[in-house]
């Protein structure tokens, strides 16, 4: 789970914060890095293919270690090429490559979420599901500060080309690990969908009767709609606005905040025990709004250390909080019957508002600047927590 965690994380910074701050670093404008969030759509749309991976079985492997290791192969071609791309003087094949990129890790994603909930038995998910996190944060760690670090010393080519060799681990992982039906008998049988017509269909028919579906996904879209905009354009305000190196932004925004968010996960997690859902969306929603603002204290301090610890740990800390309730939400919204379509479809929602909504902010920040950019954002947060009104309408199937 370590490991598997570990290989579902690399290739998000790399599409991401890395690839901005490549940008930054050659002199691409404000508006065209804006724009480069949309690369990652592929993450809004792995529900349409995620049934091809549920009903078919690869020659070898079986059925999820064999798509498994297909996109694990795929990622680390797909990483090491796109060093080989300038962003200033070829940007239309950098992004195709990055599409690529989201492509096969959003397709990593479905089976390694369809792996780790047949493997696992029920009194090993909470345990099994805190590793993979850990791992899963470790790889943001090294594909997001180490890659930064890296780049002061080596050139950007080179550190992808790192990067893509960091993925063989998920490589022999795949290759070691067991089949879930084969070393754990235990575990609920789960057989592909009979024809490909009830591997597209069914999952969908049945979400959509619930009570509450369409307010359902409106909520998974918007909960983060503001956390996620702000995101967007943290690193070139760190870097570019207000003037900290890569190093600095590396050691902090990616070291200390990543262990930031780790600790409001847990954090969150544990008031989870003594909340329920509704109660800790709403209030950990509230928080990673208004966090949001603590922005604007690097306008009075500048270049501080100590302001720049103080801005990504409570940033971090309260997203960390807020990404306990709603991936808790997520695992509570499906219906074990069609986990690996359901889950892509949930996770795939929520990655239209980090990439739709991160296309135009550069344009945003152009026209007003940036202390209202981040005010902006935080009033971003309060549609979610409106829709939370009518929580109790669609979730009469959950325990909380």
């Amino acid at each position: 789970m370590l490991v598997l965690g570990f290989a579902s994380g690399m290739p998000l910074a790399l599409t991401g914060s890395t690839l901005t701050a490549w940008m930054v670093t050659e002199g691409v404008d404000i508006k065209t890095i804006g724009l480069y969030s949309l690369v990652g759509l592929p993450y809004a749309f792995k529900f349409l293919w995620s049934p091809l991976m549920d009903r078919y079985v690869p020659p070898f492997f079986g059925r999820r270690r064999g798509w498994m290791m297909i996109t694990q192969v795929a990622l680390i071609l797909t990483i090491s090429a796109m060093g080989f791309f300038n962003p200033s003087s070829m940007p239309i094949l950098l992004a195709t490559m990055a599409v690529a990129l989201a492509f096969f890790s959003a397709s990593q994603d479905i089976v390694l979420d369809a792996y780790r909930t047949e493997y696992l038995k029920p009194e090993e998910r909470g345990a099994g599901s805190g590793v993979w996190i850990m791992g899963y944060r470790i790889a943001i760690l090294v594909s997001g500060a180490v890659a930064l670090i890296l780049s002061d010393f080596i050139s950007w080519k080179t550190v992808y080309v790192i990067m893509g060799f960091m993925m063989t681990i998920g490589c022999i992982a795949t290759y070691v690990a067991p089949e879930p039906l084969k070393t754990n008998p235990g575990v609920e049988r789960i057989e592909p969908p009979k024809s490909l017509h009830d591997a597209v269909f069914l999952p969908f028919i049945e979400f959509f009767r619930r009570p509450g579906a369409l307010e359902i996904l409106l909520f998974i879209i918007l909960y983060k709609f503001g956390d996620i905009a702000a995101a967007q354009m943290t690193t070139p305000y760190i870097l570019q606005h207000i003037g900290f190196s890569r190093t600095e932004l590396g050691a902090i925004y990616k070291g200390f905040g990543m262990a930031a968010t780790i600790a409001g996960t847990l954090v969150g997690g544990a008031i989870m025990t003594k909340w329920n859902m509704k109660t800790s969306l709403f209030v950990f929603g509230v928080l990673q709004g208004i966090s949001t603002l603590i922005f604007i204290i690097l306008e009075f301090t500048g270049r501080k250390l100590w302001a720049l610890s103080l801005v990504i740990g409570v940033e971090n800390f309260s997203g960390g909080m807020g990404t306990a309730a709603y991936t808790a939400l997520l695992m509570g919204l499906c219906n074990k019957k069609f986990t690996a379509t359901q889950y892509a479809l949930l996770s795939s929602l929520m990655a239209v508002g980090r990439y739709i909504t991160g296309a135009p902010t550069g344009y945003l920040v152009d026209a007003v600047g940036w202390v209202m950019f981040f005010v902006i954002c935080t009033a971003l947060a309060a549609p979610g927590l409106l829709i939370l009104v009518r929580y109790n309408r669609w979730a009469v199937d959950m325990k909380n």
